[in-house]
């Protein structure tokens, strides 16, 4: 049975003393030698950490000398339950202990029909719908767009300015920062990009409906566009909610020209914003929405769910992949599940938005480095006055100094994310906004 917030913030932490008493001298150190490893066998491409991780438990990790953080960034959105939450620890062994792999398309397993069963339950809307479970949000983007385009018959898909939506060949046309797609053309056709609100930088609603309407009479037209994919709170692109009236308009559109919404949670989902799904706050029902990250507690797992008529227009043997659904991360799924239902997580989620608003925007009040606080529930960000990534590289530098590990986004990397788990306590957060106030102090007067 799902327990509540506070039991599972107790049980964590419990876990967590437990498991970094146990913690053996050769675990306590060594971040030089595996970051000096790192060097001579991982390609410069992938970004090279200062954090080499030895243990995490709830909004904590130890580094490999032992030294212990704060986690404000959850691997990029992840781990909203924090990190190794009990009942997702136990239905992973649980499976384990059953069988790993089977391949779905292969022999049928209850995992994978029960997270599309809850994923049916949870679904914003009314509409009956069907799932796909593959590997990585990537991987449920480009299969929403395969589904988008069988059931249209279209081939356009329209994004926006600031999207992130994979490192795929056909997510990186559809992403819109530059460093993930340099050099590593040519990218998927049919790919077409329109404004998206920005009011902190002078693009209104109005302005992008009207960048919208003059795509569709110079680029594509809207009968030939299959999809319209937009994340109701831009993630890599700053934490940029999308305005209500916005959201809305996009829809009308959809449902005018035939274009079937897709709604990117894979960041903003799972309970972050407060709401299982961020576009619950709009009171929209969309064609198809992608999941992920949270989704697996750490293991590799993101879905597709849309309406049952739109997932079925693909023909059998169409959709699929060796190890998309596989029953290890299944289980972890119906646990993570279970613990975002449970009673007080939405209003866990609610107090952390209270407590972290008011606090950053005390600081923004302060600080004249800061230029805007936003966000959606508890997803939420400080964007930086200046479009340099100068200053944010200072304030994560001198928090990761003190014991906080931030996240910077954004088109001119100037934005400071703050994702924090759920189960994290007052003092948990406390401390670790003191530390970013500090941090932010110390970027201004520098």
């Amino acid at each position: 049975m799902p327990r509540n917030a506070c039991a599972i913030r107790v049980e964590n932490g419990e876990r967590e003393q437990r498991y970094y008493a146990a913690m053996s001298v050769e675990e306590r150190t060594g971040t030089e030698r595996v970051l000096q490893a790192r060097e001579r066998y991982v390609p410069r491409g992938v970004a090279a950490p200062q954090l080499v991780v030895s243990k995490a438990w709830g909004a904590k990790i130890w580094d490999a000398d032992g030294r212990e953080f704060l986690d404000f960034g959850g691997g990029i959105a992840c781990q909203n339950l924090g990190h190794g939450p009990a009942g997702v620890v136990r239905a992973i062994h649980e499976q384990a202990d059953r069988y790993l792999h089977q391949c779905f398309m292969i022999g049928a397993y209850e995992p994978y029909i029960e997270v599309a069963r809850r994923l049916d339950d949870l679904w914003p809307g009314e509409a009956p719908t069907k799932t796909l479970l593959v590997n990585s949000g990537a991987e449920a983007i480009e299969n929403a767009v395969k589904i988008a385009r069988a059931a249209t018959k279209r081939a356009g898909v329209v994004v926006f300015d600031r999207a992130f939506h994979g490192r795929t060949n056909l997510t990186m046309a559809m992403t819109s920062k530059l460093v993930y797609k340099q050099g590593f053309g040519p990218l998927a056709t049919d790919i077409h990009r329109a404004p998206a609100p920005y009011p902190y930088r002078g693009v209104s609603t109005d302005d992008a409906l009207r960048g919208l309407e003059l795509l569709f009479k110079q680029d594509v037209a809207p009968t030939d566009v299959a999809c319209i994919v937009l994340e109701p709170v831009q993630g890599e692109g700053g934490f940029i909610p999308m305005p209500p009236e916005f959201v809305r308009a996009l829809n009308d559109i959809c449902d005018e020209h035939g274009i079937l919404y897709v709604d990117d949670e894979i960041q903003a989902g799972c309970g972050r914003t407060g709401e299982m799904w961020a576009i619950e706050h709009y009171g929209i029902e969309p064609d198809i929405l992608v999941a992920g990250k949270t989704l697996g507690g750490g293991l590799p797992l993101a879905s597709v769910t849309g309406r049952a008529d739109v997932m079925d227009a693909v023909h059998p043997g169409g959709l699929g992949g060796t190890f998309g659904g596989n029953p290890v991360c299944c289980a972890a799924a119906i646990a993570v599940l279970d613990e975002l239902s449970a009673p007080g997580y939405a209003e866990r989620a609610g107090q952390i938005a209270k407590l972290m608003r008011a606090r950053l925007d005390d600081m923004a009040s302060r600080h004249a480095v800061v230029g805007e606080v936003r966000g959606l529930g508890s997803m939420l960000a400080m964007e930086l006055a200046e479009r340099t990534p100068d200053a944010a590289k200072a304030v994560t530098s001198y928090a990761f100094a003190h014991g906080l590990i931030l996240l910077s986004c954004g088109l001119y990397g100037n934005v400071i994310r703050l994702l924090p788990p759920l189960s994290a306590t007052d003092e948990e957060l406390e401390q670790g906004l003191a530390i970013l106030d500090d941090a932010l102090g110390d970027a201004g007067s520098g």
